[in-house]
């Protein structure tokens, strides 16, 4: 437990014990809590831990990049670690330390160029199914399909020529992951099944001899710690399979907000297109300066990303005494931290909940500066984020100028507030291919 005593220098809060989970029960008790006491608050759990709600900017820096090594995961990461083990997402210490930079090398930003026509085929697929439902004068359920792209990309990403081999293309055993958004234990024992299945491709891989292969598995088998050692056969699935969920769901709720987004906002859309023939006239055009070049198609993304960050919630754990502006963190404290909330406080972002890219103008604010964090901060910033906005630019630039999507309901959507951030119901939008 946690000093409470007079002593403690603590901002002002509740004095009846909070319960905070991850629910949108949650998001309500934050939301009140800050209107009442103001952006920095603490009170007391149900357990007697003392935790704060921390909606600075600069503390929230203070804790992810500044003093980072002083707080560790907080409560709510043993579900998470149910699904995934002990990989990078929920790992701390030296464990952690040690698999970031084992991992880190693949995703280097010539390693994630190397990947784009892997994007590019996975984009083309969805054309051709696109285009079938366009003729027949359907719908899409576009969170469907932006999570069969996503995971389709990350699963040729990692398993390279062992995609097709094994039969995943017509046959996937992941694809569950993508169908079913519930991370229950129903899930957890799923996933499990999975790992006997992983061994088998790992020890084929192995035994393998392959010319030119890459992909992230080959890089993840190759990987050393500062001893020579690679990766046990265990936190290499534990690895794998984080990358796996993590690898694709952030990029798929994302795209289907941004085609949600966009299927209400043709001004918007009109200005992607315009970037999107000028920068990617055609497949060949596909490179990697090309997708640097789509700068109002980023700021597009980073909007979304705001109003929608894949996760909404953050805990961390001081795991020694730290000071936040005026006040103390003993050690043993809870910290919440809420992207959502952050991003939507208009003392930060003016007139929070429109839909407004130019925010994201280059030299309007310097980035760093931003309130901004849908990725975290600092050392665990995500290791992917670059892998996913290549993707998504891609994905947009080659499937926005061919369809048109517009929205079935004027009602906006509600949320789904657990782990990641979701839209409470599949977003459904009527497809038509667009005539140049």
């Amino acid at each position: 437990m946690t000093d409470t005593s007079a002593e403690t220098r603590r901002p002002p809060g509740p004095r009846e014990p909070v319960p905070l989970g991850i629910d949108r029960a949650t998001l309500d008790t934050l939301t009140g809590l800050s209107a009442k006491y103001g952006n920095m608050l603490s009170f007391e759990q149900p357990n007697g831990r003392l935790a704060y709600f921390v909606n600075e900017p600069d503390e929230v820096r203070r804790i992810l990049v500044r003093r980072h090594p002083k707080y560790r995961k907080g409560p709510g990461f043993e579900r998470v670690k149910m699904l995934l083990g002990n990989g990078l997402i929920v790992s701390d210490g030296d464990v952690w330390r040690r698999s970031r930079t084992m991992i880190q090398p693949a995703f280097k930003v010539q390693n994630v160029h190397r990947l784009m026509k892997t994007m590019v085929l996975c984009a083309d697929e969805r054309a051709q199914h696109w285009s079938a439902i366009a003729d027949g004068g359907g719908s899409l359920n576009i969170s469907e399909e932006t999570n069969e792209f996503a995971l389709a990309l990350i699963l040729r990403s990692i398993f390279g020529c062992d995609y097709e081999r094994l039969g995943m293309r017509d046959n996937n055993p992941f694809e569950f992951l993508s169908r079913d958004s519930a991370r229950d234990l129903s899930v957890v024992m799923k996933v499990r099944e999975l790992r006997q299945l992983l061994l088998e491709i790992i020890a084929d891989r192995r035994a393998s001899e392959l010319e030119g292969q890459f992909d992230f598995l080959e890089m993840y088998l190759a990987a050393r710690d500062k001893h020579g050692q690679a990766f046990s056969d265990r936190e290499l699935l534990d690895e794998l399979m984080t990358l796996i969920v993590a690898g694709f769901e952030t990029s798929a709720n994302t795209l289907g907000w941004v085609w949600h987004l966009l299927a209400g906002h043709p001004d918007v859309e009109a200005r992607i297109i315009a970037e999107a023939q000028a920068c990617l006239p055609g497949v060949d055009a596909v490179t990697s300066d090309a997708l640097q070049a789509m700068t109002y198609t980023q700021q597009v993304l980073e909007e979304t990303l705001r109003l929608y960050p894949p996760v909404w919630l953050f805990t961390r754990r001081a795991h020694e005494f730290d000071e936040l502006d005026d006040y103390d963190v003993p050690a043993g404290s809870d910290i919440y931290l809420s992207p959502y909330l952050m991003h939507r406080t208009a003392a930060f972002w003016p007139d929070p909940e429109s839909f407004d890219p130019d925010r994201f103008e280059r030299g309007s604010r310097r980035r760093q500066e931003l309130p901004f964090f849908p990725f975290s901060l600092g050392p665990r910033r995500c290791l992917g984020e670059y892998f996913s906005f290549l993707e998504m630019k891609l994905h947009l630039g080659l499937l926005l100028p061919r369809f048109q999507m517009r929205r079935l309901s004027a009602r906006e959507p509600e949320l789904e507030l657990a782990i990641n951030l979701r839209s409470s119901e599949d977003l459904r939008l009527s497809v038509s291919k667009r005539t140049h």
